[in-house]
């Protein structure tokens, strides 16, 4: 198994920024693909970022511009950098992983999650 542990969450005005971290644990060898989805309340979960192993990267429409996707192979940690923060983007954020995927950002191609991570944007 690959068990994944966000961090780096919390409360932040808009305008501010976060980095979120993902810890990647078990039998990492084979997970080519990560990314980050959100789920707000009363929302679906969805895609934010996605990155393979040939550091090909992907971003929702939403945060394009704003989210960089990043990771350290020798940390088996993936990154999450959130600049100029807006209050949708209030949202658990979850890291994710697969050995396989044909679509990034589609939620149910991958195979292993983290608990989450709270994201709150406000004044």
């Amino acid at each position: 198994q690959v068990h994944l542990v966000e961090s780096g969450g919390g409360s932040v005005q808009p305008g501010g920024s976060l980095r979120l971290s993902c810890a990647a644990s078990g039998d990492t060898s084979g997970t080519a693909y990560m990314a980050w989805f959100r789920q707000a309340p009363g929302k679906e979960r969805e895609g934010v970022a996605a990155i393979d192993s040939d550091i090909r990267t992907i971003f929702a429409d939403s945060v394009k511009g704003r989210f960089t996707i990043s990771k350290d192979n020798a940390k088996n940690t993936l990154y999450l950098q959130m600049n100029s923060l807006k209050p949708e983007d209030t949202a658990m954020y979850y890291c994710a992983a697969a050995r396989w995927v044909r679509l990034l950002m589609r939620r149910d191609e991958y195979d292993y999650w983290g608990q989450g991570t709270q994201v709150t944007v406000s004044s």
